[in-house]
């Protein structure tokens, strides 16, 4: 449900981005009543789904989910049970925001700059930390189904948040407010962000839409800590093992936090949060 939500509150895409996503969607074939598409696909192949179908390719390539959910959501529920390629298959696009489909004669680049949102069990049986309900997994068994995921994939998902269960009477209890009216809110609020964005990348060659995008160097140039917040950082990093990679993510996100809030600089507690949505269970 949340990641059905997300897809609502992103702003609509520009010409540009809606020029890309239709001639993907032309290319696959895929035939619309509307002359060009003007929302942000939002992608969830099954888990027994081939790698062909997810990252792209076959006799005659075509573009997968991937590059079909460009400049949109693409959801992975019941992660762990896709095929071991298809995962490891998601870490190149992940990473450049294309595919690439070698052939004999010929090599294709689809675009497949996508948000990822991925859900899974914290074990086999579904309980693992319940507060309500005792696990009957082994610890083995535990640990062989995380290990499903493998590091360096998980090292390209920049938030990693456990969602635990929701009381019932939580669910079934009548709602304050207007719906609509907070819906309309956290729109806003990610469409004013993501202004603030389009502004700071207004003069980048080539095109970055968000600070996901971002280079290591356009990292270093373009965003701004403050003293506590470069010592903050500088603290946690020591403590922490983070790779390379992560370090460069750790400061997108903090960067995309201080958007939202307003703030022209990356303070401590902007770093604060982003190291937090990072760190994994046992770090």
């Amino acid at each position: 449900m949340l990641a059905e939500a997300l897809a609502s509150i992103l702003p609509p895409p520009s010409l540009e981005e809606t020029l890309e996503i239709t001639k993907i969607w032309s290319a696959a074939g895929l035939t619309l009543n509307a002359p060009y598409i003007a929302w942000r696909p939002f992608r969830a192949p099954h888990h027994n789904a081939s790698t062909v179908a997810v990252i792209g390719g076959g006799g005659t390539p075509k573009p997968g989910e991937i590059s079909l959910a460009h400049r949109g959501v693409l959801f992975m529920d019941e992660l762990p049970e896709f095929h071991r390629d298809v995962l490891e298959g998601l870490r190149q696009p992940l990473e450049s925001g294309t595919v690439h489909v070698a052939r004999s004669k010929k090599t294709l680049v689809f675009p497949a700059r996508f948000m990822l949102v991925a859900a899974m069990n914290p074990c086999p049986c579904g309980y693992y930390g319940d507060t309500a309900k005792e696990c009957t997994c082994t610890a083995h068994e535990v640990v062989r189904y995380k290990k499903k995921i493998s590091g360096p994939l998980l090292d390209r998902i920049d938030l990693q948040i456990t969602v635990p269960r929701i009381p019932i009477e939580e669910l079934r209890a009548e709602r304050m407010g207007d719906p609509d009216a907070e819906e309309a809110r956290v729109r806003e609020t990610v469409t004013r962000a993501r202004r603030t964005q389009a502004e700071r990348f207004a003069a980048t060659d080539p095109k970055v839409w968000c600070n996901a995008e971002m280079s290591s160097a356009k990292t270093d140039e373009l965003i701004r800590l403050t003293q506590e917040a470069e010592r903050t950082l500088k603290d946690m990093i020591e403590r922490s093992f983070v790779s390379a990679r992560g370090y460069y993510r750790i400061l997108k996100v903090s960067r995309t936090i201080a958007d939202i809030e307003g703030s022209a600089d990356v303070n401590k507690e902007h770093i604060a949060e982003a190291f937090h949505y990072r760190l994994k269970e046992g770090e």
